[in-house]
């Protein structure tokens, strides 16, 4: 039974859409991070270096995740003389459903259905 709520209490399925987006996109903790950061921090524009030290994570994975999100267009990539800064995609759509997960992951019970998918995800990988 797929939901059209973001987190069923009566079961444990996740909305369809959102699903998707955690499988395809935000399906490690540190990309999550990155996903908070830029929805909380829409007009940032900075150096993988810079992200990982506001969010604590290591840079070199922050720069491995930020170029799958620059990929899955989620975050934007710019060279400015030779520094790389990334940003929050300005497309609608995407932007429209960053929103929606980290409005979902407000509840405790998406929340934790999320985070054993991620945990699934990871270990696969």
């Amino acid at each position: 039974m797929v939901t059209t709520d973001a987190a069923s209490r009566q079961g444990d399925e996740i909305d369809a859409d959102l699903l998707r987006f955690i499988q395809q996109v935000a399906n490690s903790f540190t990309k999550w991070d990155l996903i908070r950061f830029f929805h909380d921090n829409p007009h940032a524009a900075d150096t993988p270096d810079n992200i990982a030290r506001y969010i604590s994570r290591d840079s070199q994975e922050v720069e491995r995740e930020l170029a799958a999100l620059t990929s899955e267009n989620i975050v934007r990539e710019r060279s400015m003389s030779s520094v790389t800064l990334y940003s929050l995609t300005p497309d609608p759509a995407l932007r429209a459903i960053v929103e929606r997960f980290v409005n979902a992951c407000d509840d405790r019970a998406f929340r934790a259905k999320a985070i054993r998918v991620v945990m699934l995800l990871e270990r696969k990988s």
